[in-house]
Formats: structure tokens, C-alpha cells, sequence
């Protein structure tokens, strides 16, 4: 196969760039414009791919640059596309609406023209359980009303529309749709991780304190309906969500019809049981305080993940907060001592 990857030097995709050349010989192209992502992960990735006597080529592109995506289509034939390349920060999605439905919903629409231009034949999305908004469940299915109280959440689900919509259209173009959880940890193998400077992911920054990069960390609100009163996340371990990549492409290799499945492991932590968490993996009581609730926080979102379990190839092995701490933190050490 030969598969795009936009957003490939991201936290994601560069996971899920790793695993395709580590248990693969499909041929990889990554459209990435650096903005989250950097050299040093497209660097580590090579060095993985000459380990396993692998290649991919790079490309250093925006998607907003249309004539010069457009070429890289015209210069290969693709089987397959896993789009990441998004802008993902909820509170930066209040504060800049367009930026988010330009970069997340135009650019998308203009590749799924591309991938229906060009003849691909299969799509995967990286979409968000921020489609889901505040739902009125404790936990959410596929079939659970889609009310983004954002508009990082409500790109995505347009995003989810055009591709919906165009595949309705053109029968041949099978899509997997993908709504993540809360992304979090790094490789086992601590070769990549988050490198993404001024992070907003909760375990990402707890990691920064207990390996000292932070003098501290905020909790944004505490009177929320929740047994703590702190916000409630699903989080799901990277590699275990690369390999649902994977499955997905397996799955629609082998027939599979267009689908949404949500991405984790049906349990959820508040945000206490995870800075709790941290310190006790790293034996590291660092300081915490209280900051106000951040707009467009919802108070819980948990996935019910039966859907995934029943439908794709894909079994998660990694389902332990303790280990995606673990691995969490190992490589914010590992980034102290290669700077």
C-alpha cells in the first residue's frame, strides 16, 4: 500500500508513522508543516525506519497550500489516507474560531476533494470526542447525539460531515472515523513521545512537574458534578491508539464498511486520581493549585468502546494510568538530558 499521512511528525502520527514501519512494508509519505511537529521527531523516525531497513519520504507542506498538495497527489497514487494535521487546543478554539474551522474543516474538505479526485480509496480521520459536547450519559456511544460546545469539537464534526456526505456520494471511498479520547503517554520503547512546547494535555504536564521542567500545575476548576468535583477524562495510552490506526486500515483493506468508532478504554479518571497518579509514579509531590474552570470544558466524557472491540482487529494493551504515566514521564527525563 502506499499511504499519506498528514500530520506526521505530530505526537500521533508519529506514533502511528513508527508502528507502520515497524510491522509493515507499506510505502509512507508525511505532509507536515511543523508547526506542533518538529525535525527531530521526522530525525527519530528514520533512524527507526533504517533499523528496519524501511524508508518514507517528507514533506515539509501546509495544507492550506492547495496547488502544492495537489502535487503531491498528482506525483504518486495513494491507496490510502490517515489524516491528523488539525489545530486541537479547546481553549485556543473559543479564543479563534476561524483558525480552527479554517485549518481544521477547510483543509480537510480540500483533501477529502483530493482523495475523491484522485481516486483514493480509503480514508481515515482523526476526530475527537469533542463532537460529543456535555452528554447527558455517563459514558457515550457512536449513537450518542453529537452537541460540541466548541468549536475545536464542532470542526471536527463538520469535518466528519464532508467526509460522510462525499463518501455517500462516491460509494467507493470508505472512511474510518476515529473520535479520540484523551491521547496520552509515550512509546514503550521511549523513542518518541510529546514534544509539543506549551502543552495542554493533563498528563503531558503533570510529567513536566514531576520531572521538574514546571515549578507547578493548575487544576481549572473544582465544582464540577463529579465525585471530586474535578473534571473526568477517558485516556487511552498512544501506542494503543496508533495500533487502532492500523486496525482501522486492516479493516477497510479487507471490506470493511464506513464507520465512527470511539478510541478508549471505558473508564475515566478525574483529574485529582491523575496528578495523584503521577506523584505516586514518580515520588514527587509537586505543587499544585486551583485556577478557574476553562470555557468549553465539559465535566465528563468517557467512551463506551464496544463498538471498536466488536468491529475492528484491534485488542489495547496498555490499559493501566500507572504505565501511561510511567511512560509519560520517562520521556520528559529523556528530553531534560538530550537538550
Amino acid at each position: 500500500m502506499n499511504i499519506l499521512i498528514t500530520g506526521g511528525a505530530g505526537y500521533i502520527g508519529s506514533h502511528v508513522v513508527k508502528a507502520l514501519l515497524e510491522t509493515t512494508d507499506y510505502k509512507i509519505t508525511i505532509i507536515d508543516n511543523l508547526s506542533t511537529g518538529d525535525y527531530s521527531t521526522i530525525n527519530t523516525l528514520e533512524q527507526i525506519a533504517q533499523e528496519f531497513n524501511r524508508t518514507f519520504y517528507f514533506h515539509k507542506a501546509d495544507l492550506s497550500d492547495f496547488s502544492a498538495i495537489e502535487n503531491i497527489f498528482i506525483s504518486n497514487h495513494f491507496d490510502a489516507i490517515i489524516h491528523f494535521a488539525a489545530s486541537i487546543v479547546v481553549s485556543e478554539s473559543v479564543e479563534n474560531p476561524l483558525k480552527y474551522y479554517l485549518n481544521n474543516t477547510v483543509n480537510t474538505t480540500h483533501l477529502i476533494q483530493c482523495a475523491e479526485k484522485y481516486g483514493i480509496k480509503q480514508f481515515i480521520f482523526s476526530s475527537t470526542a469533542a463532537v460529543y459536547g456535555e452528554p447527558d450519559a455517563p459514558s457515550v456511544s457512536e449513537t450518542t447525539p453529537t452537541k460540541p460546545i466548541n468549536p475545536y469539537g464542532m470542526s471536527k464534526l463538520m469535518s466528519e460531515t464532508v467526509l460522510g456526505d462525499t463518501a455517500a456520494a462516491h460509494p467507493e471511498l470508505k472512511f474510518v472515523i476515529l473520535r479520540y479520547f484523551n491521547v496520552a503517554g509515550a512509546s514503550i520503547d521511549n523513542k518518541i513521545g510529546q514534544s509539543f512546547p506549551n502543552a495542554t494535555h493533563l498528563i503531558k504536564i503533570a510529567a513536566e512537574c514531576a520531572a521538574k521542567k514546571r515549578e507547578k500545575m493548575y487544576i481549572f476548576g473544582k465544582n464540577y458534578p463529579t465525585s471530586d468535583g474535578t473534571c473526568i477524562r477517558d485516556y487511552i495510552h498512544i501506542e494503543d491508539l496508533a495500533s487502532a490506526h492500523l486496525a482501522s486500515l486492516e479493516y477497510l483493506k479487507s471490506g470493511g464498511k464506513s464507520d465512527i468508532f470511539n478510541c478508549g478504554y471505558g473508564r475515566g479518571y478525574s483529574v485529582t486520581e491523575v496528578i495523584n497518579t503521577m506523584k505516586k509514579v514518580s515520588n514527587i509531590d509537586f505543587s499544585v493549585e486551583e485556577g478557574l474552570p476553562r470555557e468549553g470544558d465539559p465535566s465528563q466524557l468517557i467512551a463506551n468502546n464496544k463498538k471498536i472491540l466488536d468491529t475492528l482487529p484491534w485488542i489495547p494493551k496498555y490499559n493501566d494510568l500507572s504505565l501511561i504515566c510511567r511512560t509519560g514521564l520517562a520521556w520528559e527525563q529523556k528530553m531534560i538530558q538530550t537538550q
